[in-house]
């Protein structure tokens, strides 16, 4: 990875995706998780403030420095216990069955090898677990998918890898999830082929 990619994309994630109504969406996905739970794609700990207090600790799974070091202020604030646990959602360093619950927000666009990323994630929660998620992806509607065909390139060149046309509900099925609570729709005040939103709850077999 080179500077950009290391250095300037966690800042500029840090800012767009505490933006319009990435809050409310936060809440929204962090509803109901309880336990041990796993949160790939950290990033700089937005979610931090939303965790329920039926959370016992927080595993981040998060590859950026820069990332970590912007998550401090939230992380001393906590009120759950977080700690830096993993490095690649790809291959996660835990057991079988470790977790009750995962975490994952506006991040499976990136990762590389995404099928692997969401295998390891069913294999480590426990039966039943449950993966929370909000993820920007391949749009309902056919004239916007057209253009976020047309745009992919560029956003993984600006945006370090981030796809726009990932299919998040086909992704989640392929690796084995049941989809429980399932909501598709644009957020508020972004571009259509930028801002197509699956926000739900995915259960693990």
């Amino acid at each position: 990875m080179g500077f950009y990619a290391e250095q300037v994309v966690p800042r500029i994630v840090n800012v767009a995706c505490a933006m319009g109504e990435a809050g409310e969406l936060r809440e929204r996905v962090c509803a109901g998780l309880a336990g041990e739970v796993l949160e790939i794609g950290f990033g700089s700990g937005l979610n931090v403030p939303h965790y329920p207090a039926a959370v016992t600790r927080v595993d981040a799974v998060e590859p950026s420095e820069v990332g970590w070091r912007l998550a401090g202020k939230r992380l001393a604030a906590s009120r759950v216990p977080v700690r830096r646990a993993g490095l690649d959602g790809q291959v996660l360093p835990f057991p079988d069955d470790s977790y009750d619950a995962a975490l994952s927000t506006w991040t499976l666009c990136t990762i590389p090898d995404v099928a692997a990323a969401l295998r390891e994630v069913r294999r480590v929660l426990r039966p039943g677990g449950t993966l929370h998620f909000v993820e920007h992806g391949l749009a309902p509607d056919e004239n916007v998918r057209r253009w976020q065909h047309r745009f992919d390139p560029l956003e993984q060149r600006l945006f370090a890898g981030c796809h726009l046309d990932r299919p998040i509900v086909g992704l989640l099925t392929d690796a084995g999830f049941t989809i429980a609570e399932l909501d598709v729709f644009y957020e508020k005040g972004a571009p259509k082929p930028m801002g197509a939103d699956s926000l739900g709850v995915a259960v693990a077999a």
